[in-house]
């Protein structure tokens, strides 16, 4: 049983969204190698790859009011004080914003930072410029919904990046959810953007590893609260 349950502990669970991209990658690997057999030993590593790139392991997320959590994983590489894309309706004032990049070899399902209720989701085409640049916030592909919180509107941007082609957003406008549940991921490569109000004092710094549910990037210091943790 010991044994069992450590093989159990060993597997990250895989989001059902790669099973189409798997099954393709093997599939495509077993015709490869019909024509030369080398061919579906690298297309084998390809699908490892995959199911690696569309894990969703389980976090354990601190759970309060004045806590804003990573909504991905990846490394921070811009926090500072901008105005928000107007889809987001949270006026023309600059506002704290902290920006995550995802490579190709981080986890891409992504977390919602706050607990609350999404007021509103906004999808806007655009380029796919390389997702570290500052101006991939105005001019690239990107999905945003703004998070009614206790603390106010906090908007959440996942943007497309270079290789990154398809968003996809599983909450709707209306649901309530808690700081670090599931609400999307980005395939292959890409970033994602919080707009926190004011009070919201950064907890990282430009370089930093996140790890999306768990790492704190925020918080609001007026009045803080007790903390409690929620594996999921």
């Amino acid at each position: 049983m010991d044994m069992i349950a450590s093989i159990r502990n060993a597997l990250v669970p895989i989001h059902r969204a790669g099973y189409p991209f798997i099954a393709g990658f093997f599939v495509a690997s077993i015709l490869l190698g019909l024509l030369w057999e080398p061919l579906f030993w690298a297309g084998l590593v390809l699908t490892l790859w995959c199911a690696y790139f569309f894990r969703d392991p389980e976090r354990v997320t601190p759970v309060a009011d004045h806590l804003v959590v990573s909504p991905a994983d990846g490394r921070v590489s811009l926090v500072g004080h901008v105005v928000p894309p107007a889809e987001l309706g949270l006026g023309d004032e600059p506002l704290l914003r902290v920006s995550i990049f995802m490579n190709v070899f981080n986890c891409h399902v992504n977390r919602v930072p706050v607990r609350g209720r999404i007021a509103r989701i906004a999808y806007k085409e655009g380029k796919f410029a390389n997702a570290e640049l500052d101006k991939a916030s105005e001019v690239n592909e990107r999905s945003s919904l703004v998070i009614e919180s206790p603390r106010g509107e906090v908007g959440v941007v996942q943007i497309a990046g270079a290789i990154a082609r398809r968003i996809v957003v599983f909450s709707r406008t209306g649901d309530h959810l808690e700081a670090g549940e599931r609400f999307g991921l980005i395939r292959f490569g890409s970033r994602l953007d919080v707009y926190l109000p004011d009070g919201a004092v950064p907890r990282v710094a430009e370089g930093q590893t996140a790890i999306a549910g768990e790492t704190v990037i925020a918080e609001f210091t007026d009045a803080p609260a007790h903390v409690s943790w929620r594996k999921d």
